[in-house]
């Protein structure tokens, strides 16, 4: 679970979040560097600040519950579906859980759509057994928590999706208007739980959140309506109009938001079309629970065609596709064999594509980190795959090893799939998932120094002390402030996730303009920048370059500091992140170099492995 490290934007955001509830005991209100965060419930960390308290503030610490989330999700596909189909569709449906590209993708920033998932999974499977006469009624109960854990975790979507699937689901099998129905799920009873379950801590957080009411349909700069607008009026209904405010997302087009699902659920999404062939008359258990899979898959899809939509949003209906095709990969035939023949021409191809590529950037040279080599694409980072589009050939040469692995591996599973047929050739492609999965791991960790801030944070660690500021967005830097623990400033970033939460009562003041910056940076205390390298002429021009000094440069980000220091070194030997620094990174900048050790040994603050004048 690392490395890679965490990732600046979300992912290191929310795990510093989660430590700040550790650190100052308050489990209600979620903070950013002291400022109220009320985007999403507080189980959306409290897992983690669980693994935190355990475990201590790390960044694979901070994993353990989504990790412990996919495994879990994918055991309880498979349990759903051999209760449903038999234990062949049910091992074929965990299959396709576990290994899915969207699974895979998806679990590598710390967000809890997986756990949501989970719960909605676990609500549907519920629901249809609580229907069972054979069943105990703790089925219903069971629902009733899922539900309320579910809201818990993401807001009304996760009751919403279960409620209005199983609302379809009866209305198609005609029990809707049937009391035996209502009888054996015990709505009423049910709501009580759920409203036990996550009532607490929405009471408590508008308590301590105030003001208690507000019906505004629009907010702006200088605007704060309390916990209840932000949370119930701004995150669900304006955010589903596409009219939230501060508008900090982007939203995927739709046809690509269907579309797309051949990729996340990609092995298996070759078997689409046998789906077709199954039969979802309700009239065993097996229709049943295909017919249920239809409405869930159907609403969720539906749902998010007409409201703004990020690419990971549909995961909820993933363990209903894998449903779906483990039943048809279980029941074989035609379409199968064809499905396997055309999973093997197409990982064969993309196999031969790594081999390709591999060779023809084996003699390209790869100085530096993998930043230096990658486009910059700013407005596709609102998508949460927009990095993406950053990608150049030239960027391939770092990622020899991966290339690689990923060609031996889907090499190895063309090979296995076109030899093999039915449960062998299942489990060749599940086991070059697994592989190709270590190659896209080792090519996260080759992208660390740009999508993660932590080399920079390493050296800010052995640095003498001082306060810190971010430059712009404390999103784009988030990874900073978790691996160095400390309150920062921010530079003209009171914009997008924090702006709110900004304006609300007793908020600390940590944003800052260029004059304010511009005072304290030429006053006596030490103080650290953290910005982008592009932007060192523009600082140089605001500051004059006399108050400068380069402390470190990586990953296309900067650490400047207002007065020299001599003679600090990190730790003798901590070199995990040297290459970050190296001398093509220097004279990048424009900056004159000066070896300080011919065999880079030591990073010296002030000159990572080189000496920086401006």
């Amino acid at each position: 679970m690392s490395p890679p490290s965490l990732m600046d934007d979300v992912d290191a955001a929310v795990a510093q979040i989660s430590r700040n509830m550790v650190t100052s005991g308050d489990w209600v209100t979620p903070r950013v560097d002291g400022i109220v965060f009320l985007e999403k419930p507080a189980m959306f960390y409290w897992p983690m600040a669980v693994s935190f308290k355990i475990f201590g503030a790390h960044d694979w610490a901070a994993r353990i519950p989504f990790a412990l989330s996919a495994i879990g999700l994918a055991c309880l596909t498979c349990a759903f579906g051999a209760w449903a189909f038999g234990r062949r569709a049910g091992l074929c449906a965990g299959l396709c859980m576990a290994t899915c590209v969207g699974l895979f993708l998806f679990t590598r920033i710390v967000i809890p759509d997986v756990t949501l998932t989970f719960t909605i999974a676990l609500a549907m499977w519920a629901f249809l057994r609580a229907l069972d006469d054979e069943e105990p009624r703790l089925w219903a109960f069971l629902l009733a928590v899922s539900l309320g854990t579910g809201v818990l975790l993401k807001s009304l979507i996760g009751a919403v999706f279960p409620i209005v699937t199983g609302v379809l689901y009866l209305f198609l099998t005609k029990q809707l208007f049937v009391a035996r129905t209502w009888k054996r799920l015990r709505p009423i009873s049910g709501f009580f739980i759920v409203v036990l379950v996550a009532a607490p801590w929405h009471v408590l957080a508008a308590l301590r959140n105030p003001p208690y009411f507000s019906l505004a349909l629009h907010s702006g700069p200088g605007e704060y309506h309390g916990f209840l607008w932000f949370y119930f009026i701004n995150e669900q209904v304006l955010r589903f109009l596409n009219l939230r405010y501060p508008r900090d997302y982007n939203t995927v087009p739709r046809l690509w938001f269907w579309l797309l699902h051949f990729l996340w659920l990609f092995p298996w999404s070759v078997y689409f079309p046998a789906i077709v062939r199954l039969s979802f008359k309700p009239v065993d258990r097996a229709g049943r629970a295909r017919l249920l899979a239809i409405c869930w898959i159907g609403f969720i899809l539906v749902f998010f065609t007409f409201s703004t939509t990020q690419e990971y949003y549909s995961m909820p209906c993933y363990p209903a596709l894998a449903l779906l095709l483990g039943s048809a990969m279980a029941a074989s035939g035609d379409w199968i064999r064809r499905g396997t023949r055309l999973l093997s021409f197409v990982v064969g191809c993309a196999g031969l594509a790594c081999i390709t590529i591999f060779f023809l950037v084996r003699n390209v040279p790869a100085p530096g980190d993998i930043s230096s080599a990658l486009g910059h694409h700013p407005s596709a980072y609102t998508l949460s795959l927009g990095h993406m589009l950053d990608l150049t050939f030239d960027s391939f040469a770092y990622l020899r090893l991966p290339l690689a692995v990923a060609a031996i591996a889907l090499l190895a599973g063309a090979l296995a799939t076109f030899w093999w047929v039915d449960l062998r050739s299942f489990l060749a492609a599940a086991l070059m998932m697994v592989l190709f999965y270590h190659a896209a791991r080792l090519a996260l960790v080759v992208f660390d120094p740009f999508l993660s801030s932590r080399p920079l944070a390493e050296v800010l660690q052995g640095s003498p002390d001082g306060k810190v500021i971010v430059d712009h967005n404390y999103w784009a830097l988030s990874s900073i402030t978790f691996y160095v623990p400390r309150d920062v400033l921010i530079l003209n970033g009171r914009y997008f996730n924090l702006e709110y939460g900004s304006y609300a009562p007793g908020a600390p003041d940590i944003f800052i303009d260029d004059t304010r910056f511009k005072s304290l940076w030429l006053d006596s205390p030490r103080y650290y920048l953290v910005t982008y390298q592009p932007k060192l002429q523009q600082f140089k021009d605001l500051l004059g370059q006399d108050h400068l000094e380069i402390v470190a440069a990586g990953g296309g980000k900067l650490i400047l500091t207002n007065h020299p220091f001599e003679h600090a070194r990190l730790p003798r030997g901590d070199t995990r992140f040297a290459s970050s620094f190296q001398e093509p990174a220097c004279k990048d900048l424009g900056i004159q170099v000066k070896k300080e050790s011919p065999d880079h040994s030591g990073l010296l603050l002030g000159t990572p492995a080189c000496r920086l004048r401006i």
